[in-house]
C-alpha cells in the first residue's frame, strides 16, 4: 500500500486522517459513514494536513477503534487493521468495508443513535430519505413502480430543470411531505433520480 500516494490524494469520501484517536464517538461516526457509503480507510498517525506523525501507542489506538466499532456503532462493525511503516514511522491503516446490513448508527454524546453518510471529507447526518434508501437497498428486493401521474410529472420537471428539493416536490405534486418522500425513495431506488447531499442541503437530480 502506497501511503504517501493516498495522503497526496487527500481526505475524501473514502479516506480520513487521524493524528490520534481521542474519542470513540467521533471515530464511530466516521466508520459508520464509511460503512453506509462505499467503505473507507482511516490513516491513524497522519495529521489533517497530511504530515506523517506516526502512532505512539499502537495497542491503545487499536483498542479505541475496536471499542468504537463494537460498542459505539450499531450494528457493530469489524474494522481490518494493517500496519505500514513510512520513513520509520508507524501508520495504522483501518479499513471499513461497505456494509450489506445498512444503515449503521453511531452513538452520540447525547446518548442517541444517529446514522451518518460520507459527503466529501465529512461525516454528515443522514436525512430521512437517505435512511429509507439505505434500509430498502439493503433489503435487496428490488422496486416495482407503477408510474402514476405524480411520478411522470416529477420526471418531466427534471427533464427541463436541473434539480429539485423535497419542499419543491411537495408543492409541484400538491402532496404532503411524507408522500413526497415515498415517491422520491421509489424513484431513487429505481435508478431514475439521484440524491445529492451537501453539508447544507439535499436535492434531487435526474440520473
Amino acid at each position: 500500500m502506497n501511503i504517501k500516494k493516498l495522503i497526496f490524494e487527500g481526505e475524501g469520501v473514502t479516506l480520513d486522517f487521524k493524528k490520534t484517536i481521542t474519542s470513540c464517538e467521533k471515530i464511530a461516526r466516521t466508520m459508520v459513514s464509511f460503512a453506509n457509503n462505499k467503505g473507507g480507510r482511516l490513516l491513524i498517525g497522519v495529521a489533517d494536513d497530511g504530515t506523517i506523525k506516526g502512532v505512539k501507542s499502537e495497542d491503545e489506538e487499536r483498542y479505541m477503534i475496536t471499542k468504537a466499532a463494537h460498542l459505539f456503532a450499531r450494528p457493530a462493525l469489524e474494522p481490518v487493521f494493517e500496519e505500514v511503516y513510512v520513513d520509520d514511522k508507524l501508520v495504522l491503516v483501518v479499513d471499513t468495508q461497505p456494509s450489506v446490513i445498512k444503515p449503521h448508527y453511531a452513538l452520540a454524546d447525547d446518548g442517541k443513535w444517529w446514522a451518518y453518510v460520507r459527503v466529501k471529507d465529512k461525516s454528515v447526518l443522514a436525512s430521512k430519505i437517505v435512511l429509507e434508501v439505505l434500509k430498502r437497498s439493503a433489503d435487496d428486493k428490488g422496486v416495482l413502480i407503477s408510474y402514476s401521474d405524480n411520478e411522470k410529472l416529477l420526471l418531466q420537471y427534471l427533464e427541463t430543470n436541473t434539480r429539485i428539493t423535497i419542499k419543491e416536490v411537495s408543492e409541484l405534486l400538491k402532496v404532503g411531505r411524507r408522500r413526497a418522500q415515498r415517491i422520491l425513495v421509489d424513484l431513487i431506488l429505481s435508478g431514475l433520480i439521484r440524491i445529492n447531499t451537501t453539508e447544507k442541503e439535499e436535492f434531487y437530480t435526474a440520473c
